[in-house]
Order: structure tokens, then C-alpha cells, then sequence
């Protein structure tokens, strides 16, 4: 009873904080549950991340806000006062760092959600997806430059940020050249559009597939085999690309195969009109004009004399690049099937091998024959 009489003031002060810091991660606990819940339901495909991470960093900050509230019973009044200036500098980086979070999630879900809307509209969402990127990491910048003006030696930098003059210089002077070329790039392909979010592009002939994603660095591919191509946005600025979905989607699909000289050309021409026209995703590109010159679908022609082949073109129209490399592939084993029951040969190559030791063995026998020749000869 004496120690409680004596020490009674700072007992009920201790017990205030700890019942405060129990009740602040009560209540936090509660929040993030109730948070989930609300999430669930409006965005069910969307993983709590940013919910998570509030839940956490509050947690933590009345933690470490209680233990500093209790080491003001042990401390003298010079100390005291260093503990203060700490407790409120926590405090502000918590009320940042959560702010931050909670800024930056929130674009984040309005742009996806716009982004899908644009999806579900038949809209182009190449720009929402850019800007997405750019307002996360600006949300982001922002939230570090006002942390940074807690801290009295790096208040000047963050005042010169956050001015707005000091944002280029700051990024020019970290980062290097590479990246800001990336970043460059990325703002050229959005403002100038030679390609967007689901057009099918041709990079290379290894880098071919549909453009999935566009972010400050880089361009996310998905090839035909599933696999997800990065390139570089500096990169792909440089490069002669193909676009399979700019301007008309339609497509001339040029089959050609080659045939012996012994073959009957006309047949071969033929052959390949009837199964070029027949196939079902053949597309009919004739102007009104043709039809009434009463013009083939599928046009037909010996192209080039080769060594020992020649060479017969079909020139088959398709709606699309999908359409169009289904059909290549129907349109090349039909007509070999074709050309192999009419006869029509695809020539290949022969080669005449000749073995050295056969030919040794050869030279052997001259010889021997020579030699006898001359000793008959002598006798």
C-alpha cells in the first residue's frame, strides 16, 4: 500500500498507456477485418495488400508510441524532452507512411477499375494503364518527400521537391541515362501510339505476341507460346515493329511451295487456287470491279526458277493474324496432300557420295593391273 500511495500517479499512468496501445490494436484489428470484408466484396479478385499493410504499420506504430510513452517515467527532464521530439516524429512518419498506403491503393483500384470498364466498353486502356504507374510512383515520391521533412538535414531537399523545380533535377541526377531513355520511350509510345494494350506486334521473328502491359520501363509481351517477353522501352523505340492490329486487321498470307521442273505448273496452280478457296477462313478481297472480271478469290502465279525447283505463290486473304496462321498451316498439308496424290512433285535435293577408301581401292587395281601389264609385256 505504500508503494502504491507513493507511486500512485505514475502506476495509473502506465496503465492508461498500456490500456491504450491494447485498445488502439483492438480497434485496428477490428477495422482490418471489417476492411476485408468490404473489399471482398466490391473488389473479390483484388488481394488485400494495402489493407494488410495499414493493419501492420499501425500495429507497430502504437507499440512503439506505448514503449515511449512509458520511458517518460524513467527519464530525467532533459531526456524527456528528446523522448517527446521522438514520440512525434514516429508519430508523423506513421501518419505518412499510412496516408501513402492508402493514397496509392486507392489509384490503384480506380485506375484498374477503369481499366476494366474501358475492357468491357471495347476501349483503348493503354493510357489509364501508363498513368496508373505514374500516379503510384508519384503518390509514392510525394509521401517520401514530406518524411524526409521530419529530419532537419534533408528538410531543404524535401522543401526543393516538393517546390516542384527540384523533382527533374532530382531524377536526372540519380538516375542514369538508360533508364531515363526507358522513361522516355515509355511516354512516346503512349503519346504517339504505334502500338497498344492487345495488339499483336512483331519485334523480331523471335519476339512475336500480344502487347499485355506498357509501364515506365518496359513492354511486357505475351508470345504464342505463353511466355511473357520484357523489353526494354528504349529497345523497342529503335526497332522496326510490325503491327498486326494498326489501321485494317486483314491479312494476305502468301503460301508458296516449290515444285520439280518435271511438274505440270498449271496443275500445281490449280491445286493450290482449290484448296486455298475452299478452306473456311479464307476471306474474299476482291473489289466489285475483279467479280465482275470474273476474277479468282485466290490468286496464283509462278514466282521465281530456282536450281531445281520452281516456285508457285497463292495469295490467300484472312481477317486476321490469328485467322491467317491457322489457315497457313491447314492450307500447307492439304495441298501437300493434294500434290502427292496428283503427282506433283516437291522436289529435294540428291547428293552423290563418293567413299575414299572405295576410291583407294579402286587406284590399287589400276595399279596392279598396269603392273601385270608391264611384266607381260617384258616377258
Amino acid at each position: 500500500m505504500d508503494f502504491f500511495e507513493i507511486y500512485k500517479d505514475q502506476i495509473i499512468y502506465a496503465s492508461k498507456i498500456i490500456g491504450s496501445v491494447i485498445i488502439l490494436r483492438l480497434l485496428t484489428n477490428l477495422l482490418h477485418k471489417w476492411l476485408l470484408r468490404q473489399e471482398s466484396k466490391k473488389y473479390p479478385d483484388e488481394p488485400p495488400r494495402a489493407v494488410n499493410w495499414v493493419r501492420r504499420i499501425l500495429n507497430a506504430l502504437w507499440l512503439v508510441l506505448g514503449l515511449i510513452g512509458l520511458s517518460f517515467l524513467f527519464v530525467n527532464q532533459e531526456k524527456y524532452d528528446a523522448l517527446r521530439h521522438n514520440f512525434r516524429l514516429i508519430l508523423y512518419l506513421g501518419i505518412v507512411a499510412v496516408v501513402t498506403i492508402v493514397g496509392a491503393a486507392s489509384t490503384n483500384m480506380w485506375f484498374r477499375l477503369s481499366i476494366k470498364r474501358k475492357i468491357v466498353n471495347a476501349e483503348d486502356p493503354t493510357s489509364f494503364k501508363f498513368l496508373r504507374y505514374v500516379a503510384i510512383i508519384g503518390i509514392y515520391t510525394t509521401g517520401i518527400l514530406f518524411a524526409l521533412l521530419a529530419f532537419p538535414s534533408l528538410e531543404g531537399i524535401a522543401k526543393t521537391a516538393l517546390g516542384g523545380a527540384g523533382v527533374i533535377a532530382l531524377i536526372a541526377g540519380v538516375a542514369s541515362q538508360e533508364a531515363l531513355a526507358n522513361l522516355v520511350g515509355g511516354v512516346f509510345i503512349i503519346s504517339f501510339k504505334p502500338f497498344r494494350i492487345g495488339d499483336v506486334i512483331k519485334v523480331t521473328d523471335t519476339m512475336v505476341g500480344t502487347v499485355v502491359d506498357i509501364t515506365l520501363r518496359h513492354t511486357v509481351i505475351r508470345n504464342f507460346e505463353n511466355k511473357m517477353i520484357v523489353i526494354p522501352n528504349a529497345i523497342i523505340n529503335k526497332e522496326k515493329l510490325i503491327n498486326y492490329d494498326l489501321g485494317e486487321m486483314k491479312i494476305c498470307e502468301r503460301i508458296e511451295i516449290g515444285i520439280s521442273y518435271d511438274s505440270d505448273v498449271d496443275l500445281a496452280k490449280k491445286i493450290m487456287q482449290e484448296e486455298c478457296e475452299k478452306h473456311p477462313l479464307i476471306m474474299d478481297n476482291r473489289s466489285a470491279t475483279d467479280i465482275l472480271d470474273g476474277k479468282p478469290v485466290v490468286r496464283t502465279a509462278l514466282v521465281s526458277l530456282n536450281d531445281s525447283s520452281v516456285t508457285v505463290r497463292a495469295w490467300a486473304w484472312a481477317q486476321n493474324y490469328s485467322d491467317s496462321f491457322e489457315m497457313r498451316c491447314d492450307l500447307l498439308e492439304s495441298i501437300k496432300k493434294r500434290f502427292d496424290s496428283e503427282g506433283i512433285e516437291i522436289p529435294f535435293p540428291y547428293r552423290t557420295v563418293v567413299l575414299k577408301k572405295e576410291k583407294e581401292n579402286e587406284e590399287d587395281l589400276k595399279n596392279k593391273e598396269e603392273t601385270i601389264k608391264k611384266e607381260e609385256g617384258q616377258k
